[in-house]
């Protein structure tokens, strides 16, 4: 099962509100980082976060990450993200970039 997860999604360059335009319901869009465009936005299921990949794909974007969030960063304060611990396979635990 899936639950509603807020994640980071960085991009290289500066992606336009046009080019974004399928996305901006659902995230939020900012260019705090030089040469970066941050989404970041509650995502529902698997089939939402693969249709989100699939649009920047398609874009020809380059995915710089995807981090999922434990809460919803405020836009002014970018070292507010709290990113999220994974367990891998052989229990070492990690914490995604």
């Amino acid at each position: 099962m899936f639950n509603h997860t807020t994640y980071e999604i960085v991009i290289r360059g500066r992606a336009t509100a046009r080019i974004l335009h399928p996305l901006l319901d659902d995230f939020v869009c900012d260019h705090a980082r030089e040469g970066e465009t941050r989404l970041i936005g509650e995502v529902h299921d698997a089939a939402q976060l693969h249709g989100v990949m699939a649009h920047l794909t398609s874009l020809n974007a380059e995915l710089i990450s995807i981090t999922p969030l434990h809460r919803i960063p405020t836009m002014s304060q970018p070292t507010d993200l709290t990113p999220s611990t994974v367990t891998t396979s052989n229990q070492h635990e990690r914490t995604t970039p």
